[in-house]
């Protein structure tokens, strides 16, 4: 990223809540207090997640700032649909398309896109090679997955050629977004894209308009560990969700 960006660890918080969208009172507590430590204490200018399942508690983090919160790379679905003729497609590359299918209902809700619109391909990763240690919590060999995941999206562009850009919904895909762009020529839309739009928004042109009412980035990012800024129950609580 090409600013500040900080983060804050939920304890309790498991990915398989993340994914059912169920949270237990506790951790649900712990989340606001999360979202609010962000705001309040860090003054940070949006709010995003590490995971696109927590598009589940989109509203949730909205309800406790008036910062913009950005839970999935999806948010950017109505602009990028918006972009295009309703005779043009779209590709939502996700880690498995069977575990995002429950969350159709939620994304139109949220998004205001209904992705079960024909316009738009759910293309599963799940079976590419390497990609399922996503599935389990282990790291992805990023140089072993690239050529299964170009793989992945030429074969999808030849089965549907009126597809003109690809949205990665996972936050484990934007490591081959450079790669996709390189091979298909296509526009693709990550997490980070969708975190760079909305803080795009909030710094300074320094090509036109008024000069030096913001501070510029130092380009320092401050260092983080998996459970800094927690008291002890906290990290233990962290440590038993991992």
């Amino acid at each position: 990223f090409g600013y500040d960006v900080f983060y804050r660890a939920v304890p309790g918080l498991s990915f398989g809540m993340c994914q059912r969208g169920e949270l237990t009172d506790k951790v649900k507590a712990e989340f606001i207090e999360a979202v609010q430590w962000l705001d309040k204490e860090k003054g940070v200018s949006a709010i995003t997640g590490d995971c696109g399942f927590m598009m589940w508690f989109q509203d949730l983090a909205r309800q406790h700032t008036k910062k913009p919160v950005l839970m999935s790379s999806l948010v950017q679905m109505p602009s990028i649909a918006a972009a295009y003729s309703k005779t043009e497609d779209i590709a939502i590359f996700t880690a498995n398309s069977v575990t995002l299918t429950p969350m159709n209902s939620l994304i139109e809700e949220q998004c205001g896109v209904n992705p079960e619109d024909t316009r738009f391909h759910i293309v599963g990763c799940q079976d590419v090679d390497g990609f399922e240690a996503v599935a389990v919590g282990g790291k992805v060999d990023v140089p072993k997955v690239t050529p299964g995941i170009v793989a992945l999206a030429k074969a999808e562009l030849a089965k549907n050629p009126s597809i003109r850009a690809i949205l990665l919904e996972c936050t484990e895909l934007p490591p081959y977004a450079d790669a996709l762009r390189a091979a298909t020529g296509l526009p693709v839309f990550d997490a980070i894209t969708c975190c760079n739009m909305f803080i795009e928004g909030m710094v300074d042109n320094p090509r036109f308009g008024i000069n030096d009412w913001q501070e510029g980035w130092d380009g320092v990012q401050e260092k983080y560990e998996l459970g800094q800024n927690l008291d002890a129950e906290d990290k233990k609580a962290l440590e038993s969700a991992v």
